[in-house]
């Protein structure tokens, strides 16, 4: 026994004194914060640029984190990303059928992508789409650059569709787009914004859909009969309640209070957790009454009053996203300081949970996973991976350009991961394997994706309290009058 004991002792020793018995065996909580509209060239240059990537301490920049400041228009010119505020009104086009021009800008093949290009819009410069955001211009996204630099980076992180943000939210909720399971099997997927609000979409409003059969052209869905695009199967959310797991989706309650009538609140599309009356007017469902909360900053208030749930979705109001937009009366650079509230909220909250006959704090059993929910247009060097050749599965629609992903956990050290393949189907096997539940039982992305999340925590680890910084109170977002937009706006 003394030379087993020895031997483990010995083992300990050389495994460093940061590696001990393992804490906790899994997390309690996890909090997903969705951005909106940016890829890994567009907003991280940072990580490469003065004065963050010419400091040593900071990492060795570009090589690193997978990051270009150059990109290739359709007749195959290198064209510099040019330096832009966070917020700015360029918006470049982010539909599927924007998706196909950029990957796809002389027609020649849909697969793979051939070349990345510019997408030239309305109130758009002719290269808008090869900007990347300037720390210097714009030092308030210094939150960003601290994350990805002290915690989890994917470089290898794909949105799982071709297309826009809506359908983008549909996937980190649900895992599809799709209106049924069965039509999720056969690659059947809403592939645009629709002109509707899930449940709530008025009779006759039109949902694009694309399958292998007009790929990569795309057919109608009428709403008619009234509620016709109303979708049924199962979510995320529906996993989670199934293995006694509570959860909650904070959104925008936008022109009407009582709902959430914007296209970014998934659970609106979802027959079970809406329960619509007779007129498809009002959310009946207790389960949408219950989970959903229709002012973002509440997330603030549950976290300091010990209310915070299993998994949480948090959505940005316009104002605090990253979607540039046109209208002069909304700051564009709230974003970074938003998330960073959101994090620190967790690591100073005074609550804690019983884990094994233990008082843990949530900064200790809480995962954090911050993504953007599609590339908004903006050029990425890294091409996308197909699911599939053209017309004969799921790779009509998946997956989509690369976006970033920054993991913070007090498990989690400095860590870039190169190697493995995310998208959004990757955070849904990682909550699946958290608590307990089958991963890839959802049957969607969640089946299709190969990875979770494990590379980037280990609970051996002696846990370290998380700060980020900001100099922005959560005051400012907890007493916010601005306008009342949802994060998106196309």
């Amino acid at each position: 026994m003394k030379k087993v004991g020895l031997l483990a002792l010995l083992f300990v020793a050389l495994a460093g004194p940061s590696l001990i018995q393992a804490q906790i065996s899994s997390f309690q909580h996890i909090v997903l914060i969705v951005q909106e509209n940016r890829t890994p060239d567009n907003l991280f240059q940072g990580l490469c640029l003065p004065p963050y990537g010419s400091n040593a301490a900071w990492g060795t920049g570009a090589g690193q984190y997978d990051i270009q400041s150059f990109g290739y228009d359709k007749s195959g010119n290198s064209i510099a990303l040019s330096p832009v505020p966070l917020g700015n009104s360029y918006d470049p086009s982010h539909s599927h059928s924007a998706f196909e021009v950029m990957c796809n800008p002389n027609k020649t093949t849909f697969f793979p992508c051939s070349q990345n290009t510019k997408l030239a819009t309305t109130g758009c410069p002719l290269n808008c789409s090869f900007q990347y955001v300037d720390p210097n211009a714009t030092p308030t996204i210094y939150p960003y650059l601290y994350m990805a630099q002290n915690f989890g980076w994917a470089s290898r992180m794909f949105q799982t569709n071709q297309g826009p943000s809506a359908l983008a939210h549909q996937f980190l909720f649900g895992g599809t787009s799709a209106p049924s399971a069965e039509d999720d099997a056969a690659a059947t997927f809403v592939a645009e914004n629709p002109n509707g609000l899930g449940c709530l979409s008025p009779l006759n409003s039109i949902y694009n859909l694309i399958d292998p059969a007009d790929a990569p052209g795309e057919f109608n869905l009428v709403n008619n009969p009234l509620g016709f695009v109303c979708f049924s199967h199962d979510t995320m959310a529906t996993l989670l309640e199934e293995s006694g797991y509570s959860w909650r989706y904070y959104t925008l309650g936008y022109v009407n209070k009582d709902v959430s009538d914007n296209i970014w609140t998934a659970p609106n599309w979802i027959q079970e957790i809406w329960q619509p009356n007779s007129t498809f007017t009002q959310c009946e469902g207790a389960d949408w009454i219950d989970n959903v909360d229709l002012n973002p900053s509440d997330v603030l208030t549950d976290l300091q009053n010990c209310q915070l749930k299993d998994m949480i979705w948090v959505i940005p109001t316009g104002i605090n996203s990253d979607h540039p937009s046109g209208n002069p009366t909304i700051s564009d650079d709230g974003g970074p300081a938003w998330v960073a509230n959101v994090i620190d909220a967790v690591s100073n909250s005074p609550c804690t949970d019983t884990v094994a006959f233990k008082s843990v704090p949530y900064w200790q059993d809480t995962a954090i996973i911050v993504v953007w929910d599609d590339w908004g247009g903006f050029y990425d060097h890294v091409l996308p991976p197909f699911l599939s050749a053209p017309q004969e599965g799921q790779g009509d629609y998946q997956l989509g350009f690369r976006v970033p992903l920054v993991f913070i956990s007090a498990y989690t050290t400095p860590t870039i991961d190169s190697t493995n393949q995310y998208d959004f189907g990757s955070i849904l096997r990682f909550a699946e394997h958290n608590f307990g539940i089958a991963e890839s039982a959802l049957g969607f992305a969640d089946q299709r994706s190969a990875t979770d999340l494990s590379a980037f925590f280990d609970f051996r680890r002696t846990p370290e309290k998380f700060q980020i910084p900001t100099n922005v109170p959560p005051e400012v977002f907890l007493n916010e009058q601005g306008p009342a937009e949802p994060p998106d706006n196309d």
